[in-house]
């Protein structure tokens, strides 16, 4: 059975509610991403690994910027979930605007939430999510937010 008669019949597993696009009015900062030639894959768009690259770069970007993440910080954060939900396709030479807010954060994990925008669309094309947790870098044990990170942190949220 195709794609087109598994919605026609109303498969449960086709027919889970997918969430609406988000707009840019949704996230309090924006990190600019050029997209490359070898971005493309060959259904002439942007393949679904770099979504997560575009999330990588727009949160850690931040946290540069903010101060709150170097080489040689004590404390790093660590990736220990993600997701991702596509609406419209990239591709090359489409320049990706990567939204990004806080959902929540606790004593030592954060939720990001990153709209993927197309060129100047107002709808994301693509929006997922990191959970990062705060561990110390010598053991990888959980600890929490150095103050300094957490006030980068709150600055994210709605």
């Amino acid at each position: 059975m195709g794609l087109e008669e598994q919605l026609q019949e109303g498969e449960p597993a086709l027919m889970a509610s997918k969430p609406a696009p988000h707009v840019r009015d949704d996230y309090r900062h924006f990190r600019g991403i050029t997209t490359r030639w070898m971005d493309n894959d060959v259904y002439r768009h942007v393949n679904n690994v770099h979504y997560y690259s575009f999330f990588d770069t727009a949160v850690n970007e931040y946290l540069m910027r903010e101060g709150v993440l170097t080489l040689d910080s004590e404390a790093v954060c660590l990736v220990v979930e993600t997701g991702c939900q596509y609406f419209s396709p990239l591709a090359f030479p489409d320049v990706v605007h990567c939204g990004l807010r806080v959902a929540h954060i606790g004593n030592s994990s954060v939720r990001f939430e990153i709209g993927i925008f197309r060129n100047d669309e107002r709808n994301a094309a693509a929006q997922g999510h990191f959970v990062h947790v705060c561990c110390d870098r010598a053991t990888q044990r959980p600890q929490p937010f150095p103050a300094a990170m957490r006030a980068a942190l709150e600055k994210l949220k709605p």
